[in-house]
């Protein structure tokens, strides 16, 4: 049963199942509900990536994706440090940012964030150029409530890697004379990475799929895309269908990438097999965040 488990769902299954239910799902429908009938040009029409801004909607998810996962990476990192530090305003500020944004809903955050602080003049999201590219204040305030947002999550995760390594390893590092910092960046986190790794591919699978969040502040990524579709054509279920294919082909194929990364991480380790036997593809997609997190740390 475990090696059946750990091979996780066929890609081409899963779609060729989901494809299948919605057919269902609109063939069964009431005469009293208007006799719908599933469009199949339309869904395909609007499932074709070379249809207009396609394209350039996906590639946007991704780098929204990407930035604002590569700033909480950045965020946690600091406020990790900063809960573990002896100096106790790290630790209180660390505490308050983590409490702060792990307590309160994301959409909260993305509508106080942007709208609030601009109505009160408080701080206004103008439009800025980097390297020759205008970049929106909209687009900023996504990838930057994103990435904070993320930071707090990413802080527990790496704490709890950092704690997982060998505090005769920080020993160690001291009788040789380094420094903190030198601990820290050669012999701790590299070590703690092995650990780290798995939960933080489970966030950008997850920051991926939060990207549908920012339609509320009119950035037109993928799923805003189709609501203005479903919008023009007046075909909301082929266009949320097609809408959902999307999110799943990108977050299967992070899937596939994630497992060769803790493959290589894990090359070498007592902990290869493990891995190798980890939760499969079924798990990573579908797998409840918190539950994957101390999964991947070890908790129970």
């Amino acid at each position: 049963m475990n090696a059946l488990g750990n091979r996780g769902i066929r890609p081409a299954a899963l779609v060729g199942c989901l494809l299948i239910l919605a057919l269902m799902v609109a063939g069964c429908s009431s005469s009293k509900a208007g006799g719908f009938k599933f469009n199949l040009d339309i869904f395909l029409q609007d499932l074709n990536p070379g249809s207009p801004g396609m394209l350039g909607v996906l590639y946007l998810t991704i780098v929204i994706s990407v930035v604002a996962q590569a700033l909480g990476v950045a965020l946690g990192v600091l406020a990790a440090l900063g809960k573990m530090a002896r100096f106790v305003p790290f630790r209180v500020v660390a505490n308050i940012y983590i409490w702060i944004f792990r307590g309160t809903p994301l959409l909260v955050q993305l509508a106080f964030l942007f709208f609030g602080l601009g109505a009160a003049h408080l701080w206004a999201w103008d439009e800025i150029t980097l390297f020759g590219f205008v970049i929106p204040g909209a687009l900023q305030a996504a990838m930057v409530i994103l990435g904070v947002n993320e930071g707090a999550y990413m802080a527990e995760i790496i704490r709890a890697g950092i704690m997982a390594v060998d505090p005769g390893q920080t020993e160690a590092a001291k009788s040789l004379g380094m420094t903190y910092r030198q601990t820290m960046t050669r012999i701790v986190l590299p070590q703690a990475a092995r650990v780290i790794i798995p939960p933080l591919g489970n966030e950008f699978n997850n920051m991926l799929k939060t990207t549908s969040l920012i339609s509320m502040l009119g950035v037109v990524e993928t799923y805003n895309h189709y609501v203005i579709l479903q919008g023009l054509n007046f075909r909301p279920f082929e266009a949320y269908a097609a809408c959902a294919l999307w999110f799943l082909l990108m977050t299967t194929i992070w899937g596939f990438i994630q497992s060769r990364i803790e493959r290589r991480f894990a090359r070498g380790t007592a902990t290869a097999s493990s891995v190798a036997d980890g939760p499969g593809l079924r798990a990573r997609l579908l797998g409840a965040r918190n539950l994957e997190g101390r999964r991947a740390l070890g908790g129970h």
